[in-house]
């Protein structure tokens, strides 16, 4: 028959959704997730991460980083101070 509608092609353990918020708005972004599983076929896990935002460090060493001023804030991502050249 005629393809009804598109798809994609999703690996196993492929991240499908990223999703940031604030700390205190998490629970509820909990319950949306769990609810939104279930429109997806196959099982799905919700994790909650330990990075900060979108970025590659983790909370304890971003707020360090930023209190000393070698990290700065970028839209969805942050710019790093390496200590040299410029600022």
């Amino acid at each position: 028959g005629k393809p009804v509608g598109t798809c994609a092609r999703v690996s196993i353990g492929q991240i499908i959704l990223s999703i940031r918020t604030k700390d205190n708005l998490g629970i509820h972004v909990l319950e949306a997730m769990r609810r939104c599983k279930y429109k997806f076929p196959g099982r799905q896990k919700v994790l909650v991460s330990k990075k900060w935002g979108f970025t590659p460090i983790s909370r304890e060493e971003y707020t360090k980083l930023k209190t000393e001023g070698r990290v700065r804030p970028d839209g969805a991502y942050c710019q790093f101070d390496r200590g040299h050249g410029p600022p």
